[in-house]
């Protein structure tokens, strides 16, 4: 790790032990979202391959070697002493779990990509334009016989199943054979293979975790969601196939969306269930103003993602939704959820402006940019958190971050500066 500290950011911790510095993050975190105004503004860190970059390590091996990532965390958490951060190791030390699965939808360091290149998405067609019937029948047979085949290798032999809604009596004797063949055997050693390594993996990390919020951090994701428009052209439709389906195939998209919503308001209850954070971190990729309309958002993009948002609030869960583009003309739109019971994070929408629309209504997150981080100066950084600290901040409801947090390539003392800010221009 770079020979690089801070003496302000030392200082806000000397004397504490780790169970008042727990309370007192948490607290404030809480605060900020409760939109009450705090001693200061709370630090995030969210990031993915940074750590590696700090520890000096590829990022290979930060997908492959879990006890050298995890020492890279720690240091990074112990230098910048953040009010919360996001538990990494859950989506980037998943190496050998993706390759034992044959994952096909991600291309990642040393597997499609180079060593200390961070992974990539593969847009592709993974649900046919003619299968939204297929999905409204039964969303659980589409993906077991026709979407998770598609996906990954060890799940290809799924397609052969039966259709198990119509098993019954006698019919059930015959089902164990689907069960008997031989790829069906080959996929089903994958996946537990797969599962075993993914518990290793989780089993360090939960560890790592209880280690560090007896050192005083706090977990900043309890769970994940996605927008039901993300989710059909990230996943399913692929970009090109829905946004074709906005006009070829509207109502079926839209009914497939409001089905969907349900599914993952459920699925993101059950999994946040035992986790230490109420944040849900949702991550949105096609709603921003480039890509939609004012009217398309409106009919495609925000009610299913409103119902998610309320099914989440409901369940005394918050939403930490991170609009990625420029989103400036959706912000009277989106102020339509109840007050003080969501996070929202700018990516590239001005945290100063967002506030004056919807500071009585959410918490808002950002957004010091990438670029910035990547090739500005420690004063560039310095200047912009002062002015985002003293205008999203004034009057509480702000959590600062990176635009979508740490780049990759961020300079160690850039980081440090926006660390260091949040104490230098404390209340």
């Amino acid at each position: 790790m770079p020979d690089i500290t801070s003496e302000i950011i030392s200082d806000s911790i000397s004397g504490k032990s780790g169970t008042e510095l727990y309370a007192e993050r948490e607290q404030r975190v809480q605060d900020a979202m409760d939109l009450k105004e705090t001693d200061r503004v709370p630090l995030s860190l969210f990031s993915h391959f940074w750590p590696a970059t700090l520890a000096g390590i590829t990022f290979e091996q930060a997908m492959y070697d879990y006890d050298a990532f995890n020492d890279a965390m720690r240091q990074t958490l112990e230098l910048l002493q953040p009010d919360m951060y996001a538990l990494n190791q859950t989506y980037i030390s998943v190496g050998p779990t993706l390759e034992l699965m044959e994952f096909k939808q991600l291309e990642w360091p040393g597997h499609g990509t180079d060593p200390n290149v961070s992974f990539q998405f593969l847009d592709r067609e993974y649900m046919k334009k003619n299968e939204y019937d297929d999905y409204l029948a039964d969303p659980t047979n589409f993906f077991l016989r026709q979407y998770m085949p598609r996906v990954a290798g060890a799940f290809e032999p799924f397609a052969k199943l039966p259709y198990l809604p119509a098993q019954y009596y006698f019919k059930m004797i015959r089902v164990p054979t689907a069960f008997a063949d031989d790829d069906m055997i080959e996929g089903l050693e994958k996946i537990l293979a797969a599962g075993k390594e993914m518990r290793k993996m989780m089993k360090g990390a939960l560890a790592f975790a209880k280690d560090m919020a007896e050192e005083g951090f706090v977990q900043s994701i309890g769970g994940s969601a996605a927008a039901p428009f993300d989710n059909f052209a990230d996943y399913l439709r692929g970009s090109k196939g829905a946004m074709l389906d906005m006009f070829r195939n509207k109502d079926k998209l839209l009914e497939c969306m409001d089905r969907v919503a349900d599914a993952i308001v459920k699925d993101t209850i059950v999994a946040s269930k035992h986790n230490p954070s109420r944040q849900i971190f949702i991550p949105l990729h096609w709603g921003l103003d480039n890509f939609m309309s004012p009217e398309q958002f409106e009919l495609f993009f925000w009610p299913p993602l409103r119902k998610v948002l309320m099914g989440l609030i409901e369940a005394d869960l918050i939403p930490c939704v991170l609009w990625e583009g420029d989103c400036t003309s959706r912000l009277e739109t989106i102020a339509d959820i109840p007050k003080g019971k969501a996070v929202y994070w700018f990516e590239q929408t001005d945290p100063v402006h967002a506030k004056e629309v919807l500071g009585d209504i959410t918490c808002i997150r950002g957004n010091v940019s990438s670029s910035m981080l990547i090739t500005g100066t420690p004063d560039d950084v310095d200047a912009e958190c002062k002015r985002l600290i003293k205008g999203a901040g004034k009057g509480g409801g702000f959590i600062l971050d990176g635009a979508i947090g740490l780049p990759d390539e961020a300079k160690v003392e850039n980081v440090v500066a926006m660390a260091q800010s949040v104490h230098k221009y404390a209340n």
